[in-house]
């Protein structure tokens, strides 16, 4: 009602208050108290806790729906409770069966089994019971949203060679020549003795995107990688000027390392470590391997100050997570609060389209693209650094940049 349709709303539970009350109302219950706008619920927003629900999904026009309601609700289901169960990831508090990084599976989620993955749909259901409110109230007075794009660089190797320290690169280095790795070993050499490294392709993001309207956050790890081999020595300065070159044309987000996300002081390191870089607040989180414990994670981030988060997404599955193109606000199942903690949603990531053809990534784009202007929703895609070097593979994502530049 309020993120999404932009109305403003009270509660009551005084039948006498409903009466009489003069303007647009709703009831919602097990049954209407008579002829006013009436939406079936099902009970799952006054339960305590959580359990597992067994959950019938059925069609409803060009989207799905589930909680079906009674004949006498307005609509065909319990739009309320899909939706809260969608926001709050109910689900991923069940037991489940992590996958190999420790993070819930897409093929758990409901929306994967019942194949609404693809669509927002709370945006989809919201949008439908506003159509179907302003046949009932035509004097109501809607919100208007725009259509928002925000696109994300993760960079959790900003650089393939430098930056590594002696220790690493002799480690690396000896490793590609026991393994035969001949042509890896001598663009390790090239570069070390040029300088040019080919995962720093910031410069030409930047001047490609510096002057669009769309949103940009670039997320940089101060913390070690799972790979010793990988991770760079953040406190020389050439990767503190990179930081600094990066966000004062876009936002800078951070990176939680693997270590960051088990410990809540390493998290708060990690955190001070990127402010005393760019000496501005860290505003946007997302975690590497998008990893995601809840509710435990979330909690951190709050106690942090931590204002965005956007880890909300499959890595290797195109999709809405929690069933939405809207930003929201995180709420914490076991304590029952609404946190202030926004969670920005992804559509999808490339590392999910890795195996798809030009073609193919070019018309998925396009479909997401088009759900999300339906709804006046906030489109976005999670690039890597990694995604615009000037290989045949990157194809798809360079000109993505450049043609909508």
């Amino acid at each position: 009602m309020t993120r999404i349709l932009g109305i403003k709303v009270e509660f009551t539970s005084t039948i006498e208050n409903f009466i009489s009350h003069a303007g647009p109302k709703i009831s919602y219950g097990k049954k209407p108290m008579g002829n006013e706008f009436y939406i079936y619920a099902n009970g799952l927003l006054t339960q305590q806790g959580f359990e597992t629900i067994d959950i019938t999904v059925k069609e409803w026009e060009e989207t799905k729906c589930f909680f079906s309601a009674t004949e006498r609700s307005a609509i065909p289901f319990d739009i309320f409770s899909a939706s809260f169960y969608l926001l709050s990831r109910y689900e991923e508090y069940l037991p489940h069966v992590k996958d190999e990084f420790g993070r819930y599976p897409v093929t758990e989620s409901l929306g994967y089994k019942a194949s609404f993955l693809h669509q927002p749909v709370v945006d989809i259901w919201a949008y439908k019971l506003k159509r179907i409110l302003v046949s009932h109230f035509p004097k109501l007075i809607f919100k208007k949203r725009n259509f928002i794009v925000h696109h994300l660089v993760s960079s959790p190797q900003p650089y393939k060679y430098i930056q590594k320290g002696i220790v690493r690169s002799i480690i690396g280095g000896t490793g590609e020549l026991v393994r035969f790795k001949l042509k890896s070993l001598y663009n390790r050499i090239k570069v070390l003795t040029l300088g040019k490294d080919p995962n720093d392709t910031f410069s030409w993001v930047i001047t490609t995107i510096k002057n669009r309207p769309e949103k940009f956050t670039f997320f940089f790890m101060l913390g070690e990688s799972i790979d010793y081999n990988e991770s760079i020595t953040t406190y020389r300065k050439r990767f503190k000027a990179l930081v600094k070159f990066v966000s004062d044309y876009k936002e800078v987000g951070l990176l939680f390392s693997n270590d960051g996300l088990e410990d809540y002081q390493i998290k708060k390191k990690e955190k001070q470590q990127l402010e005393a870089v760019t000496n501005r607040a860290v505003k946007s989180t997302m975690n590497i391997q998008l990893r995601v414990n809840l509710p435990d994670f979330y909690r951190d981030l709050v106690e942090l100050e931590v204002e965005k988060d956007f880890t909300m997404v499959y890595q290797n599955t195109p999709g809405y997570r929690a069933g939405t193109c809207t930003p929201f606000l995180f709420y914490d199942l076991d304590y029952e609060i609404r946190t202030p903690l926004t969670i920005h949603p992804i559509a999808f990531t490339t590392e999910s389209l890795k195996t798809k053809h030009h073609s193919q990534v070019e018309n998925l784009i396009n479909e997401f693209r088009s759900q999300v202007l339906q709804v006046q929703g906030t489109f976005s895609i999670l690039f890597t650094n990694t995604d615009f070097i000037d290989i045949p593979e990157n194809k798809s994502w360079r000109l993505f940049f450049t043609e909508n530049s």
